[in-house]
């Protein structure tokens, strides 16, 4: 080939040099793998496969639409992504001891895991948290609790991100409650509140109430946040727990962002205009081994997200076009088999995370799929992300990846089969239609069953898991809960309840439901309640006394 080819001329020459690689016998193999999401993967990709109209027309510049290069124009020259190790076990002050330790190491940003029967709104001494206290996240249900956790924090000065969606409006009313006392106004609080209550429906289950008074309150947070915590994250739209489920990378953009298209369609009938709460809207992704896949995800999501808040909902500003993301390398890539390979596991996936343009990132421990992370296994965590940003030079430019055939193509081709699925989604009458049909659950269901129909079958390879077997079980250290949690936590809320005011308890409760029966926005009531030394379970039961609560489709 010579400079100055046409696509044409270049795609004959491809075809006669394939030709012959495979008659001359290279060992290439003769059928065509694919990626993660069933993309043909052919051996080599050139011009020709690339857009006609030029580099431009596809990818811009980073900080400019359509977004394909990075939302930042210098990116990680001008600042790292935010390092942020999720953590949560046990008590508020055990929490607390893991975070000072992480800061202590060099982690810029909080993250919190929340207990089940938090996520759940039940109180420790309730009888369905029996045996789940502290177990898989923080045990939080009281204003104490909350300043227990953040206890000698910088709340002034760190951000926060608090991995929480049913009772996410009680939640930030705690931790707003506990900045006041330490004379931190909530204008100046930073961070992120998950209150992605579609996706619990669609792949996780943590949900409380109907489909309909949950959005209502994912949307009062965002409303009310948008003028009381205007730098504060309001959603971070989640893709990763859909993938968690099973769903593959194309899924995971057309779902993610047709849940934000409902979000954002919900905060719009408010009368909010797009640029008044765009920009604090955020997205959660995970990071998967098919890494050059996952790279094209995350800049396929950017552009795509730009057009729609462009082109459907009239967004000016540019910053309410940015998909800021956090990511989270893949629980579900783990093994309890030969758990030392999950570090590299995780190195891969998190290298993927920073050349597709991530804002902040998550490393997964190595012990994950046995326990909660041990203390070392969070440091080498955390450390496996230094050595990216110090050592491996990746973020030295910006968007090193740009121009890749391969990753173009693959971009476009993601783009592409994302942008058919939220066309279906339309079709059915939207995110909340397509989740009540069980569209979006039997499409993530069904991709489960084919990764693992091709686990079992051998044609996909687990090394330790399907090859490269090992039988000696692993020898590492597992995290172990205190067996007395669950009591100590019980007789601890029940000493609360028995020392605050019940009567002024009593009369927050009762507004709170009127608010919930008048179609308010219920923030300022749940603000008020939490102030008063309402509980978090109190607070849940006077909403599901008015909402009720919501049962899948399974449970009939």
């Amino acid at each position: 080939m010579t400079e100055g080819s046409s696509p044409e001329e270049t795609d004959k020459a491809y075809r006669r040099w394939l030709e012959r690689a495979y008659r001359e016998g290279t060992g290439a193999r003769q059928e065509e793998p694919r990626t993660d999401s069933g993309i043909e993967v052919r051996p080599v990709y050139g011009p020709h496969d690339l857009d006609a109209e030029g580099p431009l027309h596809w990818q811009g510049f980073p900080g400019q639409p359509p977004f394909t290069r990075g939302i930042h124009p210098t990116m990680y020259r001008g600042r790292l992504w935010t390092m942020r190790q999720y953590a949560g076990f046990g008590t508020a002050e055990e929490t607390n001891e893991r975070f000072r330790y992480l800061l202590s190491q060099g982690q810029t940003g909080l993250s919190v895991a929340f207990d089940l029967p938090t996520q759940m709104g039940y109180d420790p001494d309730h009888p369905r948290a029996r045996g789940e206290v502290g177990r898989v996240g923080v045990s939080i249900s009281t204003a104490e609790d909350m300043a227990a956790l953040l206890r000698d924090l910088p709340l002034d000065q760190a951000s926060t991100s608090m991995t929480i969606n049913a009772t996410a409006a009680i939640l930030l009313g705690l931790y707003a409650t506990v900045a006041e006392r330490l004379g931190v106004p909530p204008q100046r609080l930073r961070g992120t509140v998950q209150n992605d209550i579609l996706k619990e429906y669609a792949a996780r289950g943590t949900y409380i109430y109907p489909v309909e008074p949950a959005m209502k309150l994912a949307t009062d947070l965002i409303e009310w946040s948008a003028t009381e915590m205007p730098r504060w994250n309001s959603i971070s739209i989640s893709g990763y727990h859909m993938r968690e489920a099973g769903c593959n990378a194309v899924q995971e953009v057309a779902f993610t962002l047709g849940n934000g298209i409902a979000y954002v369609e919900r905060v719009l009938d408010r009368g909010l205009a797009a640029d008044a709460f765009a920009p604090r809207l955020s997205f959660f992704f995970a990071a998967q081994m098919d890494i050059l896949e996952e790279v094209a995800k995350f800049r396929a999501a950017r552009r795509l997200w730009g057009k729609v808040m462009a082109e459907r909902f009239g967004a000016e500003e540019v910053r309410s076009r940015f998909l800021r993301f956090h990511t989270q390398t893949a629980g579900a890539a783990l093994t309890a088999q030969q758990p030392h390979l999950n570090v590299v596991r995780a190195t891969l996936q998190a290298l993927a995370a920073v050349l597709g343009g991530t804002q902040s990132l998550h490393v997964s421990a190595m012990d994950e799929a046995l326990g909660l992370p041990t203390k070392g296994a969070a440091q080498l965590a955390l450390r496996t992300q230094q050595i990216l940003a110090h050592e491996s030079g990746v973020g030295n430019m910006v968007d090193p990846v740009a121009g890749s055939y391969y990753i173009e193509a693959l971009t476009d081709e993601i783009e592409s089969r994302a942008a058919r699925y939220l066309e279906r989604i339309e079709q059915l009458g939207g995110m909340e239609r397509a989740l009540e049909r069980g569209f979006v659950q039997k499409e993530i269901a069904g991709e489960a069953f084919r990764f693992q129909q091709e686990v079992e079958a051998g044609e996909r390879q687990i090394v330790g898991v399907n090859a490269y077997v090992e039988d000696e079980p692993p020898s590492v250290e597992i995290t172990r809960i205190d067996p007395d949690l669950e009591e100590r936590r019980t007789t601890g809320i029940r000493r609360l309840r028995e020392g605050r005011d019940q009567s002024t308890v009593e009369r927050v409760l009762a507004a709170l439901q009127e608010t919930a029966e008048e179609g308010e926005n219920l923030m300022p009531a749940v603000l008020e309640a939490v102030r008063r030394h309402a509980t978090l379970g109190e607070v849940s039961d006077a909403l599901r006394a008015v909402y009720g609560t919501y049962r899948s489709l399974q449970e009939f």
